[in-house]
């Protein structure tokens, strides 16, 4: 279906036009004109396939059609309330809707503001008082603006959690639910996401009014042009397993870790070997992040070795390769990860590191994308390696000797003699199986 089929204002469809887009995807085909008629609806698709713009679109589309509530009543505003809350997990996902938002919305006078933590509040909270019509945030910043008096959500109309399934994760059901609380039971919710497990439905179901279901590929699928493989290595080997994956070939390595401190050791490991590389997680501060997500888009990038905060939701082109160096916990965040190659069509490879601990977790992915993944092996690194991945050859064991059979005779079959006992008074020397002089004496 095209763009200029969905009644959407011509505006929007100018902007989407000058960002060279013309057809939609499947879910945007589908999500759009459910969102347009006013329905909650509940998304799944594939990370890549347009999620964002399955609900900025008809998002920008009511908010140039509908009057702010003030103005319905007859009443001025002092400045523009908010009327769109758009609630993401990760400061580097919320600045990709507010692209998504800026861009579509680029020939309209709509405003759209970013609150996130780990920079100043200032601007978050001049832009704020200058008014706006859509925020885009993370939940422990707003709430600390919430509780300063900054932020009002009481004319909120539209309310959109992004990657839902992460957001409703028992770290974040807390903070939402303080937050939800402050919107209008009057509006209009949608949760879009990669995956959408059967609990996080019927937790979502809670804030939402008879939910229109949206799935263009099933709730766990991986895009059919990724390349996926798995290597059994143990954990002391895979730092020796990654530098020599790396070398072997690849233009953009994204490499996943599971802890902060395992993305650390890993990028400090790599520049030993003389390999650039470059780390993302949750304690960088959020200039550091842009800077290794500018970098990582550079014609000739480092590695890029991150937690799952880059799992999800990140512009980043290209990537040839997505390394697991750690296999994930939940099989979910395998999906989320891998689909940060082969995106918009192009090819890409995965390859995980598998150890004997973590083979439940290789069972548990293969288990949800109903598949087993391919074992492959590492090439050997130099003479004498063995490739990596392969099965360790059988120990062999030495013959068992005959009974009465006599020892092989010369120095490492003589039976060395007991060691001489010093006496403790004297310092002579005893040998080892007679008695000191007097021991038997009564003290």
């Amino acid at each position: 279906m095209n763009f200029d089929e969905m009644g959407l204002d011509p505006k929007i469809l100018r902007a989407v036009g000058r960002a060279g887009y013309s057809t939609a995807t499947p879910i945007q085909s589908e999500a759009i004109p459910l969102v347009l008629a006013g329905h909650d609806v509940l998304g799944c698709a594939q990370t890549g396939t347009g999620k964002t713009a399955a609900f900025a679109l008809p998002t920008l589309d009511f908010l140039l059609s509908e009057t702010a509530p003030g103005q319905r009543q007859g009443r001025r505003q002092r400045r523009r309330p908010i009327r769109v809350l758009v609630l993401t997990p990760t400061r580097e996902l919320a600045n990709q809707v507010r692209k998504s938002f800026a861009t579509y919305g680029r020939c309209t006078d709509l405003r759209q503001t970013m609150i996130y933590g780990g920079v100043s509040q200032n601007p978050q909270v001049a832009a704020l008082r200058a008014g706006t019509d859509i925020v885009i945030e993370t939940p422990g910043r707003l709430l600390d603006l919430m509780n300063q008096g900054h932020v009002r959500l009481d004319a909120v109309e539209v309310l959109i959690l992004d990657e839902a399934d992460q957001m409703l994760d028992m770290g974040f059901i807390h903070d939402l639910k303080r937050i939800v609380k402050h919107v209008p039971e009057d509006r209009q919710t949608l949760l879009f996401s990669a995956t959408m497990p059967a609990e996080i439905r019927r937790l979502a179901s809670q804030w939402m009014d008879r939910p229109k279901m949206v799935q263009a590929t099933p709730v766990a699928s991986t895009p059919e042009k990724i390349k996926q493989s798995v290597t059994f290595v143990e954990k002391p080997q895979k730092l020796a397993a990654l530098v020599r994956f790396v070398r072997s070939g690849g233009a953009r390595h994204l490499v996943f870790c599971r802890t902060k401190h395992g993305v650390d050791h890993v990028v400090r490991h790599l520049e030993r070997a003389r390999i650039q590389a470059l780390a993302i997680h949750g304690n960088k501060s959020q200039r550091a992040r842009e800077n290794a997500l500018e970098r990582f888009s550079a014609p000739r990038p480092p590695v890029l070795v991150a937690t799952d905060v880059a799992a999800r939701g990140l512009h980043m082109p290209d990537i040839s390769h997505v390394i697991n160096f750690d296999l994930p916990e939940v099989p979910e965040i395998y999906i989320h990860r891998i689909g940060r190659t082969a995106r918009a069509g192009a090819a890409g490879e995965s390859i995980s590191f598998c150890s004997a601990a973590e083979r439940p977790y290789l069972k548990r992915i293969e288990r949800l994308i109903r598949r087993a993944v391919k074992v492959r092996k590492l090439p050997a690194g130099g003479p004498g390696e063995r490739p990596i991945g392969e099965r360790p050859a059988p120990v062999r064991q030495a013959a068992a000797r005959p009974s009465g059979s006599e020892p092989a005779r010369g120095a490492a079959s003589k039976r060395r003699k007991p060691a001489s006992r010093r006496s403790f008074k004297s310092g002579r020397s005893t040998p080892a199986g007679a008695k000191r002089r007097g021991s038997s004496r009564r003290r």
